[in-house]
C-alpha cells in the first residue's frame, strides 16, 4: 500500500509562523519605545490616545497616532491587492526555481520597507512609525492562519479570546484536538510577549537600528515557504 501525502501551505505553519509573530512583538516594542511612544499595530491604541489628544486640543500630537492609523488601512489595502492579483500567478525563484508564494511577496515588501526604517533618524520619527505601521498591516492581512486556525500575528486580544473560548470548550468536552487549538493560541502570545521583549532589550542597544532585526526574522520566514509541508497518511 502506498502512502497517501497531503500537502499543506508552509506559509500557515507553525514553524514559519513564529518567525513572523517574533517579529510583530518586536516591532509594536521598537515604535513605542524608539519612535515616540506609538504602537505600530495596536491601532486602537493610537485611536485612543488620538482621540484623547483631540479632545484636550493638543493638536500638535494628533498627527502622530493619526498618521498611522492610515498607514496601516492602506497596509491592509496593499496586500489584499498583492493577494488578489498573485494568488493564481506563478513566480519563479531564480536559484531554487520553485514557486513563489504570494505571502512571500508581502514579506519580501516588510523586510525592504522596515530595511528603511533603520536609517530614519529620531527626527523622522512619523515617517518611521507610518512605514512600520503599513509594514505590519500587510503582515497581519496575509498571515492570518496558524495550523488551520484563524490568528492575528501583531496583536493579541482576538488569539486570547480564541484561545480561551478553545480552553473552556476543552474543560466540557474533554476533545484533545480543542485543548491543542487553545494551547497554540496561548503559544501566539507568548511569542508575541517575547517578541516585544526582544525588541526592547535590542531597542536599548541598537536604537532605531534595532528594526533590522526584524528584518532578520522575516527573511528566515521567507525562505521557510520555499518547503514543500507534506504529511504521510
Amino acid at each position: 500500500m502506498y502512502a497517501k501525502r497531503i500537502r499543506g501551505q508552509m506559509s500557515e505553519s507553525m514553524l514559519t509562523a513564529v518567525f513572523i509573530i517574533l517579529s510583530g512583538g518586536l516591532q509594536d516594542s521598537y515604535t513605542y519605545l524608539c519612535r515616540g511612544k506609538v504602537f505600530a499595530n495596536a491601532q486602537t491604541g493610537n485611536i485612543v490616545l488620538l482621540s484623547a489628544y483631540l479632545f484636550d486640543g493638543e493638536w500638535s500630537h494628533c498627527a502622530r497616532y493619526f498618521v498611522p492609523v492610515l498607514a496601516f488601512m492602506l497596509g491592509i489595502f496593499v496586500a489584499e491587492c498583492v493577494h488578489r492579483h498573485y494568488k493564481y500567478m506563478e513566480r519563479v525563484h531564480w536559484r531554487t526555481m520553485q514557486r513563489l508564494h504570494w505571502r512571500q511577496l508581502v514579506v519580501l515588501g516588510e523586510v525592504l520597507l522596515l530595511f528603511v526604517v533603520g536609517f530614519l533618524p529620531q527626527s523622522q520619527n512619523l515617517l518611521a512609525n507610518a512605514i512600520v505601521s503599513f509594514s505590519c498591516a500587510m503582515q497581519v492581512q496575509a498571515f492570518r492562519k496558524v495550523n488551520g486556525y484563524a490568528f492575528a500575528s501583531t496583536m493579541c486580544i482576538g488569539n486570547m479570546r480564541s484561545g480561551t473560548e478553545a480552553l473552556c470548550a476543552y474543560f466540557h468536552t474533554r476533545d484533545i484536538a480543542i485543548l491543542h487549538k487553545a494551547l497554540t493560541y496561548f503559544g501566539v502570545i507568548v511569542l508575541f510577549a517575547l517578541g516585544a521583549g526582544f525588541g526592547a532589550l535590542l531597542t536599548n542597544v541598537f536604537s532605531v537600528r534595532a528594526i533590522w532585526f526584524s528584518c532578520a526574522l522575516l527573511t528566515i520566514s521567507f525562505f521557510m515557504m520555499f518547503i514543500k509541508e507534506t504529511e504521510a497518511k
